[in-house]
């Protein structure tokens, strides 16, 4: 199969990633080893090549199959491009970040029927995968709403795919965590014990970075009252009942941003956001998250 180079690539798909902070190339990277999974060097389609015309054209719609919040499209219609070139064309592709109903058509793509169903499945799996993290995301962002909270992601992520998904957590109307482990230190309970407390290390962190951001995570509320005494402006409760968290909330005070964190679910969000918390962290957005039920539906032309 020959792929499309990246610099035969639709500038406009490639401008719209990098307005949504995603690097093309790497993108365009991740699309190629996707496919490479399907068609290494030197294979064909068997299929779609004893029972399908080298000329025939065809006409394919994506369609939700559920209701929910629709991301990464622009990546299935990339994937489509780096399959056929400028032979596809792309249509009625709707925006990123789109709550649709349960039958809604989301795109249609035409072009070589072969191609079509050559590249159906990798543009299916950015996209149903990406659908999902963004409508699980609007539940959280649902439940929360009329209070001060907001959901986090955290950096449970896929390996490779951390970018694609803290985008489609955007997409659903989250807010980004740290993405690595340089722009943020956050100081957990094994840094906590290494550096003798909570203290020392917020101490150690700002004489080794100083201007870097700090958040310091906490079990009880005497580390608390240490922390807001030393002047750290964002505090991780961890695992604390909503009690104990509303607690938290009064003794602090405004003084530092309070993130919850720690087998949080569904079901639990709104108490834990009634306490007062800035922020609930939320691992499941992207470590375990349902895709979402997307199906492309071919007609011939």
């Amino acid at each position: 199969m020959n792929l499309t180079p990246y610099a035969d690539l639709p500038s406009t798909l490639l401008d719209e990633l990098r307005d949504a902070d995603l690097d093309p190339e790497r993108v365009y990277a991740g699309i190629v080893g996707a496919l490479g999974e399907d068609l290494p060097a030197g294979a064909v389609d068997a299929t779609s090549v004893a029972t399908i015309a080298a000329d025939a054209h065809g006409r394919a719609d994506f369609n939700a199959r559920e209701e929910g919040v629709v991301a990464g499209l622009g990546i299935a219609a990339l994937v489509f491009h780096v399959v056929m070139g400028d032979t596809v064309t792309v249509e009625g592709r709707i925006a990123d970040g789109t709550h649709v109903s349960a039958g809604a058509r989301v795109m249609t793509v035409t072009g070589p029927t072969r191609g079509l169903l050559t590249a159906e499945r990798t543009a299916l799996n950015f996209a149903s995968h990406l659908s999902g993290v963004a409508t699980a995301t609007s539940h959280w962002v649902a439940a929360l709403e009329g209070t001060r909270a907001r959901v986090l992601d955290t950096r449970k992520t896929l390996p490779n795919w951390r970018a694609l998904q803290k985008y489609a957590v955007r997409c659903g109307g989250g807010v980004n965590h740290r993405f690595g482990l340089a722009d943020l230190a956050m100081v957990k309970d094994n840094h906590v014990i290494a550096a003798g407390g909570v203290v020392p290390a917020l101490q150690a962190v700002r004489a080794a970075f100083p201007g870097l951001p700090v958040e310091v995570e906490v079990t009880d509320l005497d580390q608390l009252r240490e922390l807001l005494d030393a002047g750290c402006e964002q505090i991780l409760l961890d695992n604390m009942s909503p009690a104990l968290m509303a607690e938290a909330v009064a003794i602090t005070d405004g003084r530092a941003s309070l993130e919850a964190s720690g087998g949080l679910t569904l079901e639990r969000a709104r108490q834990v956001a009634e306490t007062g918390v800035d922020f609930i962290s939320v691992g499941a957005l992207t470590h375990s998250v349902v895709v979402f039920d997307l199906g492309m539906d071919l007609s011939e032309t």
